[in-house]
């Protein structure tokens, strides 16, 4: 089986938290607290240039909230966000919420992908 990617956002699921944190990334986004979602949505959605980004990685990929990867993994306690990699059904964190968090563009996010995904194909 092929790995797969897991994005977890630091962030709740359901309309009420999404209205909540689009108000949140609009007038404090200093202060939002999930990066990832920050830099790879904007308040139109998901950001065209890393869609196409993570068409180009050829991999499976699973978009959860917090809530929602607690549930499905039963997982808890971990900094998010974060991008686990998942190999069968064996989860690991693939990139932690400290080197999310260093990312201040979406270009610097998806270097640090490209990086971590070359340095495994070698």
């Amino acid at each position: 089986m092929k790995p797969a990617l897991i994005f977890v956002y630091n962030a709740g699921s359901g309309l009420f938290n999404s209205l909540t944190d689009l108000v949140h990334k609009i007038f404090s986004p200093q202060t939002y607290h999930c990066n990832l979602c920050a830099i790879t949505y904007s308040v139109a959605g998901m950001r065209k240039e890393w869609k196409d980004f993570l068409d180009s990685l050829d991999m499976p990929m699973e978009f959860l909230h917090r809530d929602e990867f607690e549930a499905r993994h039963g997982l808890k306690g971990v900094p998010l966000p974060a991008i686990f990699k998942k190999v069968n059904d064996e989860l690991e964190v693939w990139i932690d919420a400290e080197a999310i968090n260093s990312c201040r563009t979406l270009d610097d996010l998806k270097q640090l992908i490209t990086q971590k995904t070359t340095r495994e194909k070698n």
